[in-house]
């Protein structure tokens, strides 16, 4: 590698891209625009700059910035955002790209483009950009409208519908052609993928950093969370996948980590210049020439992309029940392509089934759908005022009653998706953990067996301890997944309601006699492995006992913390211990009201009834703050309340947007509850919480007096007697003195 050469090229495209979008901020246009112009001044189709020696340099780097994107975009996607966000919304996105990608692959006919041309062209004009419509809301001052969150909501399951759709193409590409069993197989093979990384990253990963964070300061968490994403990325190629979507999934772990936070911060420089280098490397692809001789049909692709995610748009948002403002905002809301329009450019680039020139017209389309899309939000109410008046009332009303019905939500259903969404993930997950013990089994273990103490002895052994490690998987597949209140509300609404749990009971045994039946067949015949599974299905009956249920919940207990860690940590649900108390910690933003102000002056106590009980400044902790502390913008402070005091406190202390980029982590471990028995003798008979220094020589504060069964809220009068517990949070190691 000519190492020289490489050095300049990367300072050549960097001082253009710092030019280039310094002209294009102070213009108020997207920097991602003046990466794109920079790109091309630096590339050969530009004659009167110095020009890049090598374009394989760039394509390197280039690589490299896709799958740190990737990763950081993983790091603001989670499951739980998934899943608060709804199955609406992930009904929308999939209309959106469904229609689009329809739409796009007949145009590409129209315009006489091959099969494998036409999928790509569909993929590319079917994701918005996040990071432009984010920009234009913020540049608009239009975060808080009530549309964005809908929109938002869209973007996340879109990006998430753009990896799976990169694998898909990745597989239609190299067969040339859709072939339903290799696409089933692919799907298949994707989910299994996912599924265990994500399980053994949910289970691995907030234990090691709840371990060890005190111990991991920015240096560390960088090279940390880059190994991760390198490693991951490694493993997905090895599984026959991209490196891009290994960098997503290990983001998407991370991103429920209480780390989250801290890790995006670090990573953003790694984020900043690989995404720079990646974007300039985009518009060296702009061919000037092509874009002359191919004008009609980027103005025409840009017709296609505004009209029709204005249209699907809007009809995805109607169809989930959105009032039609909210459906016309958000649809004229995502009327552009970027970011994830160049990556699938480029997978269709790297397996050189792309046309050469389709590359510079979607980047010119990219570039004037978002030079619009500021303008076509702040059209969007204006269109909607003028719909109104010329829609027939009929027509309105008709929308209207369907939004409303559509929004109104019975307990019964309720109940039924809470349950039904439980049954759902249950199966998916130990089904998928049980395939993966299958394959080790059969793959690794039976032959080791057999190798060892002979070919029939080792298959039957090994095949009674593969059975014996997966028991706990199978109980788990079979165990009643609902709750006492649960069916006591089915109960409560008539017997009819309780024949579809029987329904779904069966189901899970017969899909644990399949993965019995399955297995054993892969060592005996048919008929033995029928009567295996047969035997297996009658001992799982007998041995589903409460005990093993509690088990398996602590299990899944675990798992549902791990995943849920982040917003746990911060609403502090998880930690309840005493009463409704819980702990939470809260960035303080830059224009709280309580910046600058002494504790006791806050007035939080008072009015929202919770407590401060440490303050993180830099690297700085002070536990058990004194009452004549201030606040200030950054620090962490953790606070002792119940859910409702904390969830009222939330939005005061962190109403920032630049709070979620200044998250700093404090250690759970050095601010914990425990509890002291005042026994005969004690020094703490006699005494107050004022008059015990409670404060001051032992750095706790006292959160409740246990009196019997009653909780007695301090007041500094209460006197302790013998036989009280007290409930303190505070240093555990000052506490223990206490106690002694």
């Amino acid at each position: 590698m000519d190492i020289e050469g490489l050095i300049c090229d990367l300072a050549l495209i960097l001082m253009l891209g710092a030019v280039v979008t310094l002209i294009f901020k102070k213009l108020k246009q997207p920097i991602v625009l003046g990466y794109i112009v920079a790109g091309f001044l630096a590339s050969s189709n530009f004659k009167y700059f110095p020009t890049v020696g090598n374009e394989a340099n760039i394509e390197f780097w280039a690589e490299i910035g896709i799958i740190v994107l990737l990763f950081c975009l993983g790091l603001e996607f989670s499951f739980k955002k998934l899943m608060n966000v709804g199955g609406s919304a992930a009904v929308t996105a999939l209309i959106i790209v469904g229609g689009m990608m329809g739409l796009g692959f007949a145009v590409g006919g129209f315009l006489d483009y091959n099969f494998i041309n036409r999928l790509f062209l569909g993929g590319m004009l079917s994701m918005s950009s996040t990071t432009i419509i984010i920009k234009a809301f913020t540049d608009l001052n239009m975060r808080q409208r009530k549309f964005v969150p809908h929109v938002l909501a869209v973007l996340i399951c879109e990006d998430l519908f753009a990896v799976v759709m990169m694998v898909l193409l990745s597989s239609v590409a190299l067969n040339n052609s859709v072939a339903g069993g290799e696409m089933l197989y692919s799907i298949g093979k994707l989910v299994f993928f996912l599924v265990i990384c994500f399980t053994v990253g949910v289970y691995v990963l907030p234990t090691f950093f709840s371990n060890y964070r005190r111990h991991i300061n920015d240096e560390m968490l960088l090279i940390i969370s880059t190994g991760l994403c390198m490693l991951m990325a490694v493993f997905s190629v090895y599984s026959g996948f991209s490196m891009a979507l290994g960098a997503f999934i290990m983001g998407s772990i991370l991103a429920g980590t209480s780390e989250a936070e801290h890790i995006e911060k670090v990573m953003k420089p790694v984020k900043d210049l690989f995404g720079a280098v990646f974007f300039i490397s985009v518009g060296m692809m702009v061919n000037p020439v092509i874009i002359a001789d191919y004008w009609q049909v980027i103005l025409l692709l840009s017709l296609v992309v505004i009209v029709g995610m204005i249209v699907f748009g809007t009809v995805g948002m109607l169809a989930m029940g959105q009032p039609l403002k909210i459906a016309i905002e958000s649809g004229f809301s995502l009327t552009q392509i970027g970011e994830f329009a160049f990556i699938i450019a480029s997978l269709g680039m790297s397996l050189g089934v792309l046309d050469s020139t389709l590359y510079p017209i979607v980047v010119a389309v990219s570039v004037i759908t978002t030079f619009f899309t500021p303008y076509f939000i702040k059209w969007a109410v204006p269109c909607y005022e003028w719909l109104i008046k010329h829609l027939p009332n009929r027509v309105v009303h008709t929308l209207e009653t369907y939004s409303n019905n559509a929004t109104t939500d019975t307990a019964t259903s309720s109940v039924w998706k809470t349950i039904i969404g439980r049954y759902s993930w249950r199966i998916l997950l130990y089904s998928v953990v049980i395939i993966a013990m299958m394959w080790i089994s059969s793959t690794y273990v039976v032959p080791l067996a057999q190798n060892l103490i002979g070919d029939v002895p080792g298959k039957i052994v090994a095949m009674v301890l593969s059975l014996g490690v997966m028991a706990p998987f199978f109980m788990a597949l079979t165990y009643p997944s609902t709750k006492r209140s649960e069916r006591q509300e089915l109960q409560r609404r008539g017997n009819k309601f309780l024949v579809p749990l029987v329904v779904l009971t069966i189901v899970r045994f017969v899909i644990a006699f399949i993965l019995v039946e399955v297995y054993v067949a892969m060592l005996y015949s048919h008929g033995v492995s029928v009567a295996t599974a047969i035997v297996a299905i009658i001992l799982l009956l007998f041995l589903l006992t409460k005990r093993v249920g509690k088990r398996m919940s602590k299990v899944e207990n675990k798992f549902m913390r791990n995943l849920n860690e982040r917003e746990l940590r911060k609403s502090g649900k998880g930690s309840t211990l005493v009463s409704d108390f819980h702990v939470a910690y809260m960035t303080v933003g830059y224009t709280c009201s309580f910046v600058g102000e002494r504790l006791c002056n806050s007035g939080m106590r008072n009015k929202y009834g919770a407590n401060v009980v440490s303050i993180q400044r830099g690297s700085d902790i002070y536990p058990i703050p004194s009452a004549d502390m201030r606040l200030f913008p950054g620090d962490v402070i953790g606070i002792v309340g119940t859910e409702e005091q904390i969830q009222s406190l939330l939005p005061v202390i962190e109403d920032s947007e630049e709070t979620a980029n200044m998250s700093h982590s404090v250690d759970a471990n050095d601010m914990s509850f425990a509890h002291v028995e005042v026994q005969q003798g004690s020094m703490l008979v006699g005494k107050t919480s004022a008059t015990a220094r409670l404060r001051e020589d032992y750095a706790s504060l006292l959160v409740a007096i246990q009196r019997g069964e009653e909780y007695k809220k301090p007041t500094g009068q209460e006197v302790f007697a013998v036989g009280d517990v007290l409930w303190l949070v505070g240093d555990v190691k000052k506490i223990d003195k206490l106690k002694s």
